[in-house]
């Protein structure tokens, strides 16, 4: 294990990554943070590869890593590569080259231990991918139609009664100035046009659940919360959340840790609905999810949790 510093890539607004640089901070752990949305005004690189690795410096305003010396790399949301001052061509050339240089040279870190690898974490972001890995995991899965087939649509909704649609990603859209996410929604067969034809999409079989839970893998470590709402979408209005802390169903334990040992990760935020049967149903797992917002909620120790990660107290 190295003593050298913790590097936290995402991006300024981020309030989970800050309680967590904190909680390093009072440890008097070394941490470098930076966006690659910093690179080159405010970040630059310098890697020697040889015969006997990788070796050299990154550097910001304020900070200096070594990357032999990293001991950890906390990769959560990065702002991503612009280039402004550069022509469209310019900067999408200008953009590849960071991505594969920069990007490169941060995915293969000497004994880091990466919470997570971005390339772990692109992986595990295609949600066909991830609900495939969950029912072998031996999760319950809804019945779910990846489609651009209109007439495929109203079949399942046919077939499995209450349907919803979902976003396969969730970019945000500008509405008069405010960003908005595309939200889940349940869907009637009568509602499916001819425009389903225009892109793929994710359908599945509404559970007909009682709450919901957000359970949080950090390293061995898991904290299972139950949230209650009226909601289908309980992130659409957290003033009408209520937390607690359940048990968890017997096996559920062993099969998110499988879970994130298929994609090679240390790191999970996991959703489920709970059906009044206490049946819990995977619904996806998020490889850079948000988690920082339930310790005060719930008093689970998530944050030193994660920082005995990075520290690598546990590794």
């Amino acid at each position: 294990m190295t003593n050298g510093p913790v590097l936290v890539v995402t991006n300024l607004d981020d309030p989970t990554a800050d309680v967590v640089i904190s909680e390093l901070h009072d440890r008097g752990v070394p941490v470098v943070r930076f966006d690659s949305g910093d690179f080159p005004h405010a970040l630059s690189v310098a890697a020697t590869i040889t015969s006997d690795g990788l070796d050299g410096t990154l550097s910001t305003p304020t900070r200096k890593a070594a990357l032999r010396n990293v001991r950890s790399l906390y990769y959560r949301r990065p702002s991503g590569f612009t280039f402004p001052h550069l022509d469209e061509q310019d900067a999408r050339f200008a953009i590849t080259q960071a991505r594969y240089g920069l990007g490169g040279v941060l995915a293969s870190l000497p004994d880091c231990l990466y919470v997570n690898h971005p390339h772990q974490i692109s992986d595990a972001e295609f949600k066909p991918s991830g609900l495939l890995r969950a029912a072998e995991s031996e999760f319950l899965v809804p019945p779910t139609l990846i489609t651009s087939d209109p007439a495929a649509v109203r079949s399942f909704i046919t077939e499995h009664g209450p349907t919803i649609y979902k976003p396969l990603w969730a970019p945000l859209y500008l509405v008069d100035g405010e960003a908005e996410a595309v939200k889940v929604a349940e869907v009637a067969a009568d509602e499916i046009t001819d425009a389903v034809a225009g892109t793929v999409h994710l359908f599945q079989q509404r559970v007909d659940k009682v709450a919901d839970a957000r359970v949080t893998v950090i390293g061995d470590e898991i904290f299972p919360v139950r949230i209650d709402s009226d909601l289908l979408d309980w992130r659409t209005d957290y003033d009408k959340l209520k937390y607690s802390v359940p048990n968890l169903p017997s096996g559920l334990d062993a099969s998110m840790l499988h879970y994130l040992a298929r994609y090679g990760l240390v790191f999970g935020a996991f959703d489920f609905a709970i059906d009044a049967e206490g049946r819990w149903w995977f619904l996806e797992c998020n490889p850079s999810g948000q988690w920082a917002w339930l310790e005060p909620e719930t008093g689970l120790p998530m944050i030193a949790t994660m920082a005995d990660l990075l520290e690598r107290k546990t590794q």
